[in-house]
């Protein structure tokens, strides 16, 4: 399989600066063009997984917004969800060390929203949204432990204040679910999806 910057004729783009989900689709063999969304992140939905689909849905949208017909525009959101709250980005390293006192020694879940919009020209877009969750279960951790990890710079940028694929692997005692997921694509679920929308293209 060999995508790289089209998928079924359609110019790819990825509504999101992430390093992070890039990689993730190159593993499956495409190279989309970068153009993140620069919209504030707002939703009045209070469930993890349709607050994902929701923020998925508006990225994607206003980058679609300024594209030409024939480009496929793919958006996605993740969070963190422990207990009954949501943990987005940290950004500092107090932020941070608040969110490892919340998933240390416990099972949360990761749910990632994905929207793909196929544009048609005249703001007209053809597309989907879901949303994916994991289950991860850490490891207790010690205060020095998650002192050191949230002053490391990595989980500032990261949705519940880690990455899986860096240092907090160390943590990391299992998961139940698609580990792309954690990192911040279902790229396989995001394959299939995408398959099943361009036959429906094709049947219209």
């Amino acid at each position: 399989m060999d995508m790289r910057h089209t998928w079924g004729g359609y110019q790819v783009v990825l509504a999101s600066a992430s390093p992070r989900r890039k990689e993730l689709l190159a593993q499956i063999g495409l190279e989309p063009e970068i153009r993140p969304s620069r919209m504030e992140e707002e939703t009045g939905e209070k469930k993890p997984d349709r607050v994902v689909m929701e923020l998925s849905r508006q990225k994607a949208e206003d980058v679609a917004s300024g594209c030409p017909a024939g480009t496929m525009v793919i958006g996605a959101d993740t969070v963190v969800s422990v207990g009954n709250e949501i943990l987005g980005k940290p950004g500092t390293p107090m932020r941070a060390y608040e969110m490892l006192e919340k998933i240390q020694g416990r099972t949360h879940q990761v749910y990632t929203g994905v929207t793909v919009l196929l544009c048609q020209g005249e703001d007209r877009c053809h597309g989907i949204t879901f949303a994916e969750r994991t289950d991860v279960h850490v490891y207790p951790m010690t205060c020095g432990e998650m002192k050191e990890y949230a002053q490391c710079g990595e989980p500032l940028d990261k949705a519940g204040a880690y990455g899986i694929q860096g240092r907090f692997a160390a943590y990391i005692k299992g998961i139940e679910g698609d580990y792309a997921n954690v990192v911040g694509l279902p790229v396989g679920r995001l394959y299939q999806e995408i398959k099943r929308l361009l036959e429906d293209r094709e049947d219209d």
